[in-house]
């Protein structure tokens, strides 16, 4: 069971919307190009685990992907449903509620894996290896992981950003965030989170690998550029988007970048 703060959390804001909107778009522009750098080609089998409403597994269906959704709470599922709907020529092949740590798949039995959100809402590490072994043990040899965190720096630099520092209560979480990774929100602003686990690079890549995978890549999703107070302005023009886009591939396995970006991307196989 996931704590009922989150399940509160999703129910209040609208993660069907969040990648579509904002900085959203650009982590999942970001997200998608890494992600088909490494990926079989398609009919393989995809298992989209914490996957939410399904926008990556929407997406990787419509690249002809048999593209398999899992995630904790009913709502993102029923989301999905509706979501699929809309998209009768390319459909998810399944989805279902679950547990990220006991997946109910046979060993072995898939290409790919994309843990994109399980891993910085399992607070503790056991709980973390659990999720992360569970994708080794379904993924066929030479299969790929896709396990994203969020930053240790990440309320920190968005603190700064959004100025939400001028908030004492803020300011606590932020210590506590740096302190030991554990962020928690009692308070009733929904921006500043929920109840999640931030990583420094070093910790993604030691959890990864002592769940037996072989790291190849540990990338800087968004990089620095999350922080450009005009981001959405630039993102529109489509020749300042590119140079964005080309500088984050010079910088994104840059180790003093990593824990910049609000997101890292461990891609590894089995």
């Amino acid at each position: 069971m996931i704590p009922s703060e989150i399940v509160d959390y999703y129910h209040q804001s609208n993660e069907a919307t969040r990648l579509t909107s904002g900085v959203g778009v650009f982590e999942l522009a970001r997200t998608q190009e890494i992600i088909l750098r490494y990926l079989p080609r398609p009919p393989a089998t995809i298992l989209d685990v914490g996957g939410g409403p399904g926008i990556y597994s929407r997406w990787l269906a419509g690249l002809g992907y048999e593209a398999h959704l899992i995630d904790a709470a009913p709502l993102h599922i029923q989301q999905a449903k509706e979501a699929v709907l809309r998209q009768p020529e390319s459909p998810i092949a399944s989805m279902a509620v679950g547990d990220a740590r006991q997946l109910a798949w046979p060993d072995a039995s898939v290409d790919a894996v994309l843990l994109l959100g399980p891993l910085y809402h399992l607070t503790e590490r056991a709980d973390r290896l659990l999720a992360l072994q569970e994708a080794h043990r379904v993924l066929s040899p030479g299969g790929v992981l896709f396990a994203a965190a969020i930053s240790r720096f990440a309320s920190a630099l968005d603190g700064l950003l959004g100025g939400f520092l001028q908030d004492a209560r803020f300011m606590e979480i932020v210590q506590e965030d740096l302190q030991t990774g554990q962020h928690r929100n009692p308070f009733p602003e929904k921006d500043y989170f929920t109840t999640a686990y931030f990583h420094r690079p070093e910790d993604l890549q030691a959890e990864v690998t002592e769940a037996g995978f072989r790291l190849e890549k540990l990338l800087a999703v968004e990089g620095a550029a999350w922080l450009l107070q005009d981001l959405a302005e630039q993102w529109e023009d489509s020749i300042r988007r590119e140079r964005i886009l080309r500088v984050l591939r010079w910088l994104e396995e840059e180790p003093a970048i990593l824990g910049a970006s609000a997101h890292i991307l461990a891609m590894a196989r089995k």
